[in-house]
């Protein structure tokens, strides 16, 4: 069995370090790997073997996980890069986000009783999710100390607009 647990997820997957990530040769990618690497294929190996096809393979679970969504992506590639996004620690955001914030909350609970205010709300932010996506592609290929700084923001605001899309899903489930 020839694997290294210590690779990054791009190179564990064979891709190039960067934010664009072909989401089907991803899949492909990872495909590949579980074969390859799934316990059961070890199943009458050493012990040893079948410890390291295990961590292998949760290494590819958790590495497919991280690469195919971007704002985790972005999140482990700030980390790659030595930036931290500081969530829990750092609470200060630019106010006009914080305002766009709070409108989109008031906007939330004026929804909460309207299938087509929520529907409507859904597509405005997921239109900001995208955006926020594309603009953060951008700034890891600036790739000097100025982007990886926008794209720290960028990943800042796409986890609150994350948790804002999930808020609007958890209503449309309620119904």
């Amino acid at each position: 069995m020839q694997a290294n647990v210590e690779k990054n997820f791009f190179e564990l997957f064979g891709l190039p370090v960067g934010f664009d990530v072909d989401a089907a040769d991803l899949a492909t990618r990872y495909r590949d790997l579980q074969r390859r690497f799934h316990p059961d294929r070890y199943a009458n190996a050493t012990d040893a073997e079948r410890r390291l096809s295990l961590q292998i393979a949760a290494q590819i679970n958790q590495g497919f996980q991280t690469l195919k969504e971007p704002l985790s992506r972005g999140r482990y590639l700030l980390a790659l890069r030595g930036v931290s996004t500081d969530e829990e620690t750092d609470t200060s955001m630019d106010p006009e986000f914080l305002v766009e914030q709070m409108e989109l909350r008031e906007s939330l609970d004026e929804a909460r009783h309207s299938p087509p205010r929520r529907e409507q709300l859904a597509r405005e932010v997921d239109a900001l999710l995208r955006t926020r996506t594309e603009f953060l592609g951008r700034s890891f290929a600036g790739g000097d100390s100025e982007a990886l700084l926008r794209a720290r923001e960028l990943v800042r605001e796409m986890q609150f607009l994350k948790k804002l899309a999930r808020a609007i899903e958890d209503l449309e489930e309620a119904d």
